[in-house]
Formats: structure tokens, sequence, C-alpha cells
């Protein structure tokens, strides 16, 4: 079940605020758990019970560290419960992977490949297992209390307004409001407010460019007009649908009670690159910072060691990422490499690269970067460098120009507008304030009414980070 579906804006949503807002308050975190169990196990029954043993792994792994004696005694139990985590996120994640290798290995040799069946991922595992994680180590470190109420942490555990695809929670951030949490109407109309603009992000913008994303990218040979094309349509969609995800999760967390760091601050508007990631899915750059970079001796430690902590920290989270090909390690090694190259830079005092040309390269290297990430394998995104180097050919094809559609125009600029808004913001000062509010009052409402109508026309679409 996905949050722009039918089944969850006309049944589960309805039905569980219902419940969850007429029980009393000591129910609340029960309600909440079960709730979670059964959108959680809407899209898998089965892969249900190993989502319920990784909250039982954390919730024991809690209490087993907190009853250790020494810190030597806490920090050995901390090790064995993230040995856990990752063994299973691992299995599920690169078990494929490295079976296919080894097959491509051997396949030099003229052997036949193994005999294998697929390993399913289950759906958001890599932020169970990183919010899991950030909990372990929170009590190690005596930053929390280990929680003792099964109930309580499995509520955070599973809560499903941000299951799927985060933001990353800390249960530091939340557990005042597992204990007590208060909703009254103008915070649960601002909640469902963001919501309905989430869903208008995901559905007008990014699903609609989904199609036009798919051709592109499969495209043997493109042209420079058509990889470029399909960049920014990608680039654009992957950033509405992450995002829009985002601002439903914050809220739905809302209209409970809870409240969620942003996750997104205009990135595509980065001066730098370690501007972009300061404002990137800030949910996990910032648990990468915390738990990874730090822990590594940040840079603490000399230049050296602080430019291998860089490309270090940033392949884990390529790797994080992704298990279907290597593809996701290589875009994180690009990261790590920009943001060595950039502190390289400020080291030796080069001169600072003018504030609009440090732009334009910023997200020029952020959209090539995302062609690593979206291609099937490294040979697709080898041929969609090709076409991005003008090595095909320069006017759009035939196959894409039929595609084409006044939709994906419309959505492309839309797209933008969105991205540019804090200029555009600027700009409509000379709108005056009573027809300002009232257009901030209704398009949302309009965007969610077209959104819907949408849905019911074309189908729920999978939200593109469901797959990490």
């Amino acid at each position: 079940m996905v949050f722009a579906s039918l089944e969850f804006l006309t049944l589960f949503l309805p039905a569980f605020l219902i419940v969850h807002t007429l029980s009393p308050a000591r129910w609340r975190n029960a309600v909440l758990l079960v709730a979670s169990w059964i959108f959680y196990g809407w899209w898998s029954p089965i892969l249900l019970v190993l989502f319920i043993c990784l909250t039982l792994v954390g919730w024991v792994g809690g209490l087993a560290i907190d009853r250790s004696g020494t810190d030597r005694q806490r920090m050995r139990t901390l090790i064995v419960f993230i040995g856990v985590n990752l063994g299973i996120l691992c299995w599920y994640k690169y078990a494929n992977i490295v079976v296919e290798t080894i097959d491509s290995v051997r396949g030099w040799t003229g052997a036949l490949p193994l005999e294998w069946e697929r390993v399913v991922l289950p759906i958001g595992l890599s932020f169970i297992v990183l919010q899991s994680i950030s909990y372990l180590i929170d009590v190690q470190r005596r930053d929390v209390d280990a929680d003792r109420s099964l109930i309580q942490f499995g509520a955070y555990q599973a809560m499903f307004v941000h299951l799927i695809a985060g933001p990353i929670i800390r249960y530091e951030w939340v557990r005042h409001e597992l204990r007590a949490r208060k909703v009254d109407w103008a915070q649960f109309a601002s909640g469902a407010r963001r919501f309905m603009i989430g869903m208008s992000m995901k559905v007008l913008v990014a699903d609609t460019l989904a199609p036009l994303v798919d051709l592109a990218f499969a495209l043997p040979a493109p042209s420079l007009a058509d990889a470029w094309l399909g960049c920014l349509a990608y680039s654009l969609q992957l950033f509405f649908d992450f995002a829009g995800y985002s601002a439903m999760a914050i809220g739905l967390g809302q209209m409970l009670g809870f409240h969620f760091p942003e996750n997104f601050n205009h990135p595509y508007l980065a001066r730098s690159i370690q501007d972009f990631w300061r404002r990137w899915h800030l949910s996990l750059s910032t648990w990468l910072r915390d738990y990874l970079y730090i822990p590594l001796g940040g840079n603490r430690l000399g230049a050296l060691r602080t430019y291998v902590n860089l490309l270090l920290t940033m392949s884990i989270a390529g790797l994080w990422h992704g298990g279907d090909n290597w593809n996701f390690l290589l875009w994180g090694m690009a990261h790590g490499l920009a943001l060595t190259g950039a502190r390289l830079w400020a080291d030796a005092h080069l001169p600072a690269v003018p504030a609009l040309l440090s732009r334009v390269l910023t997200l020029a290297f952020v959209m090539l970067a995302w062609t690593l990430f979206r291609a099937h394998d490294f040979a697709a995104a080898l041929a969609m460098y090709r076409g991005q180097f003008g090595m095909n050919g320069l006017a759009l094809t035939s196959a894409l120009a039929f595609a084409m559609r006044p939709a994906h125009g419309l959505a492309i600029l839309l797209g933008i507008a969105g991205v540019m808004a804090p200029a555009l913001a600027q700009a409509r000062v000379r709108v005056p304030p009573r027809v300002l509010a009232r257009v901030d009052a209704a398009w949302p409402v309009a965007g969610f009414v077209l959104s819907f109508g949408l849905i019911t026309s074309r189908g729920a679409v999978p939200f593109l980070y469901f797959q990490f």
C-alpha cells in the first residue's frame, strides 16, 4: 500500500484516523502499532514477520545494552546487535548482486551460472535498519534510555507514516511525543495541508514524468537532446517523488501529534557540493555524519584522513542505496570524490568560484551523477553519458519526440517552478496579501483533488525510494 493509492486514501487512512482519534491517549501507541503492521503486511504478510523480528531485535538490543555493566560490555553488546541488523540488511540487499558477480566471473571460464532463486528485498528495509542502529548507538552512548515498553518502541519502529522511505527518525526526536502527544485542530489542519502538498508533488510532477524517464533511459543510443531531456526529467522526478513522500510523512506525523524534521531544503539551488548535502535527504546526511563520519575521525585526524573519511562515508552511502548493481557504489564514490575535491580546493586556498558559476557546476555534477543512479547497469549509464556528451547526434530522436505529451512539458515547467520557488517567492511580494493568502490556502486542495482524479484514472505509482 502506498500513500498515493485509492485503498490508502479512501479506506486505510480514514479508518485509522477515526480509531486513533477516538482511542484513549494510553491506547494510541497500540493503535498506531497495529495499524502500521497492517500497512506493512498489506504488501507482504510473510515479510511482516521479518519486520516484527527486526523490531524485537532493536528492543531487546536496547535493553541488553542498558543492562551491560561496563563501557566495554556495552560496546560489545552494541556490536553484536548492529551485526545482526547489518547481516539481515546485507543478505536481502546484496545476495543477488554477489551471486550475479560470481556468475559473471565464472562465465569467463565457461562455467554455468549458479542455481539461485532471487532474494526479494523487503520495502523500506534500509530505513528500518538505520533507524534501529541509531537507537542502539544512542542507548550505548547514554544519550537516551532504553525503552522498556515493547508497544511504545514498536510504535516508534513501525510507524507507517515514515516507514517506507523516511525521513529516518531518531528515537530521541520523538520519545516525548510517544509518551504523550497532543493534537488540536490547527495542527491537524496544518498536517493535512502538508500531506496534500506532498501528494501534489508526487502525482502531478513525479508520476507524470515517469514514462518519459523510462523511455529516455531505455534508448540504446540517445542523442544529446534525448539524454539531457531524460536526465532533467529524472532529476525532477526523483526530487518531487522523494520530497513529496517526505512532505506526506511530515504532514501525517503532524496530524497524529508528532513533529518530524524537514528532509529537504531546495537542494537544486545548492551553492556547492557540500551545500547540496546540507539540503538533500537531511535525515540520511546527518545520520551519516553523526554515526559514521565523525566516529571514523571526521576532520580531526589531519587532511589525508579527512579525505579518506569523506570518500569512505559516501561510498557506504552509495552501497546503502542499492543492491541491484554496482552503479550505486560508483554514484557514492563520485560524490565522495567531489566532496574531497572541494575540500582540497579550500585547503589549497584557491580562489572562490563565482556564486552563479558554482551553482551551475554543482547542479550539472548532481544531474550527471543521477545518470549512474537511474541507469539499470553500468552499460546503460555509459550509453546515456555518450548521449550527454553528444556522441550520438544532437537532435531529439523520433522515439522520444513521438512520446512527448503536453502533460510532460507542463510537469517539467511545474517542476522547475517548484525548484525555483524561493526566487519566485521573493517576486510575489507584489501580489496583494489577501489574494496571496487565498491562493496559498486553495492550491493544495486543488492539487490534491486533481491528484486524486489522476490516481483513479492511471492507478498508483510506487515511490522511487521503495526499492531502497
